[in-house]
């Protein structure tokens, strides 16, 4: 298992309010934008933005970062070596599987294995 990317989380209410200055500090525009549920998400440089009410951010606001991984399944073979604990099992998502995991210092972490297409894009261009 290869950790491929490791995004910061940003918080805001408004994902457009926040991304002109994201632009200016990267010297990039975002390479992933989407909508998930109640939230809006991009993905600028080495941040991901989480952008909504602040009652439907307070539903992922117990993860500290977001993670890009090769291979989930190995991913939470490790993390079960390791006892952490699994939030959030595996889930489909609109970039691939995604789980929630909290390590026994008690850091959550969300992993994500992104589909081929997208790490296509942005992690091997």
């Amino acid at each position: 298992m290869t950790i491929l990317k490791t995004y910061a989380r940003l918080w805001t209410e408004d994902l457009d309010q926040a991304l002109p200055l994201l632009e200016e500090l990267t010297g990039e525009q975002p390479h992933l934008r989407l909508a998930f549920h109640e939230i809006d998400l991009a993905a600028i440089g080495n941040f991901l933005v989480i952008a909504g009410p602040a009652e439907e951010r307070a539903r992922y606001g117990h993860a500290s970062a977001t993670v890009v991984v090769d291979d989930l399944d190995a991913l939470q073979a490790t993390l079960e070596s390791a006892r952490a604990t699994i939030t959030t099992p595996a889930t489909s998502g609109p970039t691939g599987w995604f789980l929630y995991a909290r390590h026994t210092d008690g850091a959550e972490i969300e992993y994500v294995e992104w589909t081929p297409e997208l790490v296509g894009r942005i992690i091997r261009p």
